[in-house]
């Protein structure tokens, strides 16, 4: 999607802020007490931020440093703890007014070799990745074909003794990513599936929407009662060679997984804040998730989600004044194996619920950003529709569907009011979870725009005089 530039130059956006230099000690004409949504001025200053950001570089560097200096950054590893070091001191070089950490523990999974091919008259190598909760082994098994994960959950116990069950789904490319959730299915649920049906072995089609022979990683789990079995992913021609012998007669593959669990690790979410000028401790949380998949070095998932919101902050921190309110970054741990630090944040931060205004996440990818959508509890506010206008030259509509981020989710499951600025993401599920995720798949110009975005949502949400419906739930229906 294209998004046309604003036609007003940096230079006479910067000119327009010097009437908005405003007394610290005045009553301020950013949000007037009383009066519902945002002030004249807070508008005007957003569409002279939102210009700034589209000339503004700090994103580009943040995410290069990050892929570059640590790379890979599997939770639970080496890397890991480095990311953590590394955001730290980023976060202080830039000039945020606090950071800080809070833990979060998790059980360690660790990969250490893979291998696949097929064995026999058409012998040949596979490219293939273990599934993070994979059990290890090595096995080697006639495959059985399943065209979708209801033929396989179908399959009578016993059908696939010493067999190796092989799911040939493939997701649907989707610009909202909704091809996403049928085909992650068949990777969290068919591993067990299989084992109930006897098989000794998991295989399938990547999630994925590319055709380059990368396969897609990313977690499984297994049932409770069974017992866990290798399970693999396949890069996408690969599955179609597969599928192409299988046609020809039987097929005998050999998949060798060295990977399992590792005990406990404790790793961080690493949290910075500008803060607010006259209501400090109600806060704009936005972020990304810190930790990445193995294979690639993380630029998409979720470097980028990282760089474009402590960006943000920061360009929000060079007005010439502060909002309202509190602008925290949180760089969250471990999303990739079960949302770990978002779960963490919202328990340690449960009491505060109320005082949590908004939060937003950007976890998919560095595409542009094409609507907004927000939390029933705040949707028709004042401030909601404001954003949407403030938005609307960066080429971003109002929508209805869709959900919080994934480190969000928790969060508001305790009550918490979110937005989810919704990025197109047609090509990031050829990227996502493979070898490919690095840092020159980043468009910088759309990059930018992401940044426009998340700088004039968080200030105008920082300064609003109304709420976005933020507020505690009873205990029994918070989860």
């Amino acid at each position: 999607m294209h998004v046309a530039r604003l036609s007003l130059s940096l230079a006479a956006a910067l000119a327009l802020s010097a009437p908005l230099s405003f007394d610290a000690q005045a009553t301020s004409p950013i949000m007037s007490e009383g009066n519902n949504g945002v002030s004249a001025a807070a508008m005007k200053q957003a569409d002279i931020l939102r210009e700034a950001a589209l000339h503004d570089e700090t994103a580009w560097h943040v995410l290069e440093s990050l892929t570059t200096e640590v790379g890979p950054r599997v939770a639970g590893s080496e890397a890991d703890a480095r990311a953590v070091t590394w955001m730290v001191a980023k976060f202080k070089a830039l000039g945020f007014d606090k950071v800080w950490t809070e833990p979060v523990t998790f059980p360690k999974w660790v990969r250490r070799s893979e291998s696949a091919a097929i064995v026999g008259a058409s012998a040949q190598p596979l490219h293939v990745t273990a599934l993070g909760g994979s059990a290890g082994g090595i096995v080697t098994g006639e495959i059985v074909r399943f065209a979708t994960l209801a033929e396989l959950e179908a399959a009578p116990a016993g059908s696939l003794t010493g067999k190796i069950a092989f799911l040939d789904y493939r997701m649907e490319r989707m610009k909202d990513g909704s091809g996403y959730g049928p085909g992650s299915r068949g990777r969290s649920r068919g591993p067990s599936a299989a084992i109930r049906a006897g098989a000794s072995a998991y295989l399938m089609r990547s999630v994925g929407t590319d055709d380059h022979r990368n396969p897609h990683t990313g977690m499984t789990r297994y049932d409770e009662g069974l017992t866990p079995a290798p399970a693999a992913a396949v890069s996408n021609p690969d599955a179609d060679q597969l599928a192409r012998l299988l046609k020809r007669g039987a097929v005998q593959v050999k998949l060798a997984l060295d990977c399992g669990w590792d005990g406990e690790y404790t790793s961080q979410n690493v949290i910075a804040e500008i803060r607010g000028r006259g209501k400090p401790d109600e806060v704009v949380g936005i972020g990304g998730h810190l930790d990445s998949w193995d294979l690639g070095t993380g630029a998409i998932d979720d470097g980028a989600g990282i760089a474009i919101t402590t960006a943000a902050a920061l360009l929000i921190k060079q007005q010439p004044m502060r909002p309202l309110r509190t602008i925290r970054v949180i760089a969250f741990a471990n999303e990739e194996q079960g949302l770990h630090g978002g779960r963490a944040y919202a328990e340690a931060h449960n009491a505060t619920v109320a005082k949590h205004q908004i939060m937003a996440e950007s976890d998919f990818g560095a595409g542009r950003i094409y609507a907004i959508t927000f939390s029933e509890s705040g949707r028709d506010s004042a401030a909601a529709k404001q954003i949407e206008t403030a938005l609307a030259p960066l080429g971003i509509t109002p929508a209805t569907e869709g959900g919080p981020g994934p480190d969000v989710i928790a969060s508001a499951q305790n009550g918490v009011a979110w937005a989810e600025l919704q990025q197109d993401g047609t090509d990031y599920f050829d990227l996502h979870h493979t070898p490919d995720d690095t840092l020159d798949k980043v468009d910088p110009e759309a990059l930018k725009q992401n940044v426009a975005a998340y700088a004039v949502f968080a200030w105008l949400a920082a300064n609003a005089s109304d709420s976005f419906g933020s507020a505690p739930k009873a205990a029994e229906t918070a989860r």
